[in-house]
């Protein structure tokens, strides 16, 4: 038999096409959720969480386990498909997303599911949770670091940027804030659409390290997060530029799909387009 080795970069594409799938799957057995709002920060949650995220799922309680905030609470299919990857939970559990008596609620619950630090869903919070398990981490000296996922859509709350500004006078450099800038909120564009430039500078403005990349290129993704490692002063923001429901022609960057599960057939066609269902699993 010969042993064919997938290169680093080919498994980041593969485990996000996976959790597109999944976050497909999930919601269309549910009938309920948002598989657009997952898909299009797929790529950034498989380079994350296979190569930078440091997490225990064995010992959830492990002092130094890294802290995983999904502001945008909405993309939670995303998040599960993670999990299921990380073997933390199996695809039965995964299909039975917003089902009676579920772990798997629409929005990440603490103490149900012990992986959550904090609940999240109701948008602007989840930076300024984040700025609080960051503080924690240098007040205790323990090295974990703090990974916040935002939607653009809620960098309109005013919650976010005071997050910003008390990050800064910390000089929380254990904290990460990344910017889904998918250009498409629930209503419509965003306010400042895919203009990174002008996120880039109200963050500098507020003290912190912005990098802008193109939220599907793995290998800038990758690169983006060995610059937050080598960051020692301050807190980075990722802006990435994305496509809400990247991946299949019905979705990307289409308005209208916002908290819309696809049919059946839709999702068929879509899961054919994205490769087929997989079953990657990864060591975090």
């Amino acid at each position: 038999m010969v042993e064919v080795k997938v290169s680093k970069v080919e498994t980041w594409r593969q485990l996000a096409q996976q959790m597109r799938v999944d976050s497909i799957r999930c919601t269309t057995a549910a009938g309920s959720g948002h598989p657009t709002s997952s898909m299009s920060a797929a790529d950034l949650m498989a380079v994350l969480a296979e190569k930078y995220l440091r997490y225990d799922f064995d010992d959830n309680s492990y002092p130094n386990n890294d802290r995983l905030i999904f502001s945008k609470g909405h993309a939670c299919p995303l998040l599960y498909s993670f999990y299921k990857a990380a073997g933390a939970i199996k695809d039965d559990e995964l299909l039975s997303l917003r089902k009676k008596d579920s772990r798997l609620e629409g929005h990440p619950v603490p103490e149900i599911l012990p992986w959550v630090d904090v609940a999240t869903g109701s948008l602007g919070q989840g930076l300024t949770m984040g700025v609080g398990t960051a503080l924690a981490g240098k007040l205790d000296k323990l090295s974990y670091r703090t990974w916040v996922l935002l939607g653009d859509s809620e960098t309109a709350e005013g919650s976010v940027w005071e997050a910003f500004n008390t990050a800064s006078f910390y000089k929380l450099d254990n904290l990460t804030a990344i910017i889904d800038m998918n250009r498409l909120g629930q209503r419509g564009p965003t306010e400042l659409q895919w203009d990174s430039a002008a996120y880039a500078a109200r963050a500098r403005a507020f003290g912190w390290h912005a990098i802008e990349i193109d939220g599907h290129n793995v290998e800038a993704i990758d690169k983006a997060f060995e610059e937050v490692l080598g960051n020692t002063d301050r807190p980075t923001v990722i802006i990435a530029k994305t496509e809400k429901g990247h991946g299949i022609k019905l979705t990307a960057n289409k308005e209208g799909w916002h908290g819309k599960a696809l049919s059946k057939e839709q999702a068929a066609e879509a899961i054919a387009e994205l490769g087929g269902e997989q079953n990657i699993t990864i060591t975090v």
